[in-house]
């Protein structure tokens, strides 16, 4: 198919490296899912402040991507942490203006 796949739904849940990183003023963010799951992907600023919602809704299985635009935040480190399910992980991403 178009994006490269070979049709094989994943097998585990991931959250992949966003890109590019470092960013400005946007920056892609691609998880997987192994099965039709409800998805929260949420970006914090250091003080653990939710700075936005990026997917709050049923996804299917697959791979999917978020677009991040920190145009009106300043530069630093941020986190982005995806809940799927019982699944959860968080990983780091760095805003440079």
């Amino acid at each position: 198919d178009e994006n490269g796949s070979t049709g094989q739904l994943p097998r585990e849940y991931q959250l992949h490296h966003n890109y590019p990183n470092p960013f400005n003023p946007a920056t892609t963010i691609e998880y997987s899912l192994p099965e039709s799951q409800h998805v929260q992907l949420e970006v914090y600023n250091m003080l653990g402040q939710r700075v936005a919602v990026l997917v709050n809704e049923v996804k299917t299985a697959g791979r999917h991507q978020a677009v991040f635009d920190a145009t009106n935040l300043s530069s630093g480190m941020y986190l982005y942490r995806i809940t799927a399910g019982s699944f959860v992980q968080t990983e780091k991403m760095m805003l440079v203006k």
